[in-house]
């Protein structure tokens, strides 16, 4: 199936400033919400206890909080809807430290009387445990980001490595922020979703560089900036195919799947549309601002034949004895 028919290359690199300067903005309007607003982190990162329960009829939360205030355990203890009305979350500070019984059998005793319902989930998270958690998490992503400015330095050439690292530091930045925005909270599956949205930018990205690499190998007299705006342009319906349909997959789970995957989906819906950008027009435009040269480029493939030859002449020397 096809969408964009290639007739002529449509003119990504002329828009570059105004896509330059909408990124700028964004990546600072996301480090401004991060520095005021900040990261609302849920249990598996700043520790604590949750209590899932299920109500038969809609949850009673104000005969809740005043059931819940009898008892010190929950002093602090917030109470939120869980997806619908007949579920709610008590979160609280309180950890297995400060708790020597079931907690799950606390809340069944002290919400007593309150309707018939179910404890469904009760997780317990240190907050040592916690810091440790967020911890790893910091490190899988810095790992991460590592490993693939190595990888695309040793398939392309270094330009293409900071392109890419680039643009995945605007993505997950913006990411992020969007996070922030809506307060939702940043847990394991936050963090997951952040790994992939790594990897699906990265993906993209690195297609069009191979375009855009073919590209200058065959068009030795073309300017860098037409050789992108043929690139992305013969890529353009792949990109449009693989985007829309995760877009939509995504954006039906966070419809449809419920509240605790509800970071998880909201988070690739923005890594989606934003790594899709940035693919464009972060990526690419980025080789223009590092000054890559196509005739230098040709100058080292040259080069690297020669090399090859030279090597593989020796090679025939001395396996037929003469040195």
């Amino acid at each position: 199936m096809e969408f964009f028919k290639y007739t002529k290359a449509l003119g990504f690199m002329g828009k570059s400033k105004f896509t330059r300067s909408l990124s700028i903005l964004l990546v600072l309007g996301s480090f401004a919400i991060l520095a005021t607003k900040g990261l609302n982190y849920g249990v598996d990162f700043a520790g604590g206890t949750i209590v899932q329960v299920k109500y038969e009829s809609a949850a009673p939360i104000d005969e809740m909080r005043e059931k819940l205030k009898s008892n010190t355990i929950f002093d602090g203890a917030t109470i939120t809807e869980f997806g619908s009305k007949e579920e709610v979350v008590i979160r609280m500070r309180t950890t297995t430290g400060d708790v020597v019984v079931d907690v799950g059998d606390v809340a069944r005793e002290t919400l007593g009387g309150t309707g018939e319902f179910e404890i469904r989930r009760v997780d317990i998270v240190g907050p040592k445990v916690g810091s440790e958690l967020k911890e790893k998490g910091i490190m899988s992503m810095i790992l991460a980001v590592i490993g693939i400015l190595i990888y695309v330095a040793f398939r392309f050439e270094w330009r293409f490595a900071v392109a890419s690292i680039l643009a995945l530091v605007h993505d997950v930045t913006i990411a992020l922020g969007a996070i922030a925005l809506v307060g939702l909270e940043v847990n394991l599956d936050a963090l997951a979703a952040l790994l992939t949205i790594l990897g699906y930018s990265l993906n993209d990205t690195i297609i069009i560089f191979d375009r855009i690499r073919e590209s200058v190998v065959k068009q030795r007299d073309s300017e860098l900036s037409d050789i992108i705006d043929e690139s992305i342009t013969r890529t353009l319906a792949r990109t449009t195919l693989t985007s829309l349909t995760t877009f939509f997959v995504v954006f039906t789970l966070f419809m449809f799947g419920g509240e605790i995957i509800h970071a998880f989906a909201f988070t690739l819906l923005v890594g989606i549309v934003i790594g899709t950008y940035s693919s464009i027009f972060v990526a690419s435009p980025t080789l223009l601002l590092f000054g890559f040269d196509v005739k230098n480029y040709h100058v080292k493939l040259a080069q690297k034949a020669k090399r090859e030859a030279e090597k593989e002449r020796m090679r025939a020397q001395y396996e037929s004895g003469v040195m």
